[in-house]
């Protein structure tokens, strides 16, 4: 039996503001019902052994200690600056 139908194709294409053509819905419904199908499949699976995982893979940030340290001198950051104005950079107005 198809867990999904043509009115419901219909009905999510509507909400989505898309507008198919029958050829395409027809297209999507198979396509969808084999997803929604392979996806019972999936649920069939004991997993009851398997730990719920975020990431396939174990990540790890790599972050540096937070201290404090000196900044580079105002003067140095503006060097390269085409204009300035009392220490700060110059940009076009965008009114």
């Amino acid at each position: 039996m198809a867990k999904i139908d043509r009115t419901m194709v219909e009905h999510v294409a509507g909400l989505a503001r898309l507008s198919l053509t029958d050829d395409e819905i027809a297209t999507f419904t198979l396509q969808l019902d084999d997803i929604l199908t392979y996806f019972e499949k999936l649920g069939e699976l004991d997993t009851s052994d398997v730990e719920p995982t975020a990431h396939v893979i174990e990540l790890s940030n790599a972050l540096r200690e937070d201290a404090s340290r000196k900044s580079t001198p105002r003067e140095r950051i503006l060097e390269n600056a085409p204009e300035t104005d009392r220490g700060c950079f110059k940009v076009p107005r965008i009114v």
